[in-house]
């Protein structure tokens, strides 16, 4: 209950709440009818100007000669004034109307001029709008973004310097047709192939409105999926029909001339079971590529502590890792490493990166798993890292920026020989961009390489 000091809040009738809705109308009407005549006052004035100038100097020469005072002189020239802004323009009432129609198709101007530029502002795509004589009135943020010295007041032709748009620009500010599709093949400062649309937009009798707009659509990372896509199909095919065409071999050869021979057939079968294991590994890896494709948008939502989650990974890897004579050295970090993200991908991350060392490691020697942090830089939060490392031959140079493409070996032979689907970095970066994670790759040769991955870290619990 409130105390005895504290007053309720008043609580207002109905006819007190309509009272001030009336009001506010009323301030509202009056407020747009002080706009209105404020502009036909202005009107007047600018329609009698001459006559008002011509009565404030004989004022002037009147004070001057004395024959009116000062304070007389100043209070006819305010009344002049006023009276020339208040009379209407004639008692017919004829220029009055034109008067009312002038401040009316002003405010429609700047009314139409806002609307269309509204509509420029909204295309989905680089959009500028060009007057008649081909000068640009009006661009978006994405046409800003395409070409980022465009301005508004600048000829088409400092825009674009391609003969086919500026041919396709003129021909629609001339009429000549209602719309031209230009391609675009920009070589500076970086290569790119730009759709282009030029419309005629003008309406008879309207100047304010632009005359032609022109769009443009960036196929540049069309074409480079396309191109991807085109070279993933290609690439597959070829890995899964070398093991298909050995199969058949190895069927043909068990059906003729080693139908009896013993020796044989145990030999064939062994090659045709490490066949099929290839193909088994590769259509896994694709399956598994196209999943976290699939999900390459949507934010992970669990928590993933990585001295953990590398644990788990090293004692699950621990048999092969034997097998390849390897030892698995693992180094925790000192604190608790926390980070945004789906387990099951951190260690299929964490396999594909282990299991990659142990193959192409050196037999006998050592792979170390290490989990660290680095401290905040500027505005960028933490970052805790896991990093595994390998003492294998290194990987030259000219290599490192392509070792996440899809199917890209160092070594195509060697890659086969040890099992490699050449999925596996491919994997891992996708991951890591789900995650918002960077994959950073350094090697020297003779030495080894480090691959780091690294993470936002989601801090204390």
């Amino acid at each position: 209950m409130p105390s005895p000091n504290e007053t309720e809040p008043k609580k207002m009738s109905l006819g007190q709440v309509l009272s001030n809705v009336r009001w506010t109308e009323r301030r509202a009407e009056a407020e747009a009818w002080t706009r209105e005549a404020w502009k036909m006052a202005r009107y007047r004035l600018s329609e009698r100007a001459m006559p008002v100038a011509a009565a404030a100097v004989i004022f002037t020469v009147l004070l001057l000669f004395g024959a009116l005072g000062g304070l007389a002189a100043f209070g006819a020239l305010i009344a002049l004034f006023v009276a020339a802004a208040a009379w209407p323009l004639d008692w017919g009432g004829d220029a009055e109307a034109r008067a009312n129609n002038a401040v009316a198709g002003s405010r429609l101007g700047e009314a139409d001029r806002a609307s269309w530029r509204v509509v420029v502002d909204a295309i989905p795509s680089a959009a500028i709008a060009l007057d008649a004589a081909g000068t640009l009135v009006h661009h978006n943020r994405l046409a800003a973004e395409m070409f980022p010295r465009i301005r508004d007041g600048l000829p088409m032709s400092h825009v674009s310097r391609s003969p086919d748009l500026l041919l396709a620009v003129d021909r629609v500010l001339a009429g000549e047709g209602e719309r031209f599709d230009v391609e675009l093949i920009e070589r500076v400062p970086v290569e790119r192939r730009v759709a282009a649309t030029v419309s005629r937009l003008a309406l008879p009798g309207r100047s304010s409105a632009p005359h032609a707009l022109v769009t443009f659509r960036d196929l540049t990372e069309q074409d480079r999926l396309s191109q991807m896509r085109s070279d993933f199909i290609a690439n597959a095919s070829h890995e899964l029909r070398t093991p298909l065409a050995s199969l058949r071999a190895f069927v043909e050869t068990l059906q003729g001339p080693a139908r009896n021979d013993e020796s044989a057939r145990a030999r064939f079968l062994q090659l045709m079971a490490q066949q099929a294991e290839r193909m088994t590994r590769l259509i896994d890896d694709l399956l598994s590529l196209s999943r976290v494709e699939m999900r390459v948008h949507l934010p992970p939502r669990g928590i993933v502590e990585l001295n953990e989650t590398a644990a788990y990974v090293c004692q699950s890897l621990e048999p092969v890792a034997e097998a390849a004579q390897t030892k698995l050295v693992l180094k925790r970090d000192d604190e608790t490493a926390r980070i945004r993200g789906d387990r099951d991908e951190i260690v299929q991350v964490l396999q594909n990166l282990i299991h990659n060392a142990i193959k192409y490691g050196r037999s006998g020697g050592t792979v170390e798993i290490r989990v660290g942090r680095d401290a905040p830089r500027g505005s960028a939060g933490a970052k805790v890292w896991v990093s595994v490392s390998d003492e294998g031959p290194g990987i030259p140079p000219e290599h490192l920026p392509r070792l996440t493409e899809r199917f890209y070996r160092v070594s195509a032979i060697s890659s086969r020989e040890k099992g490699g689907t050449g999925l596996g970095l491919a994997i891992v970066k996708h991951i890591l961009n789900r995650h918002r994670a960077e994959l950073r790759i350094s090697s020297r040769l003779g030495v080894g390489s480090t691959f780091t991955a690294s993470f936002e870290e989601l801090g204390a619990a």
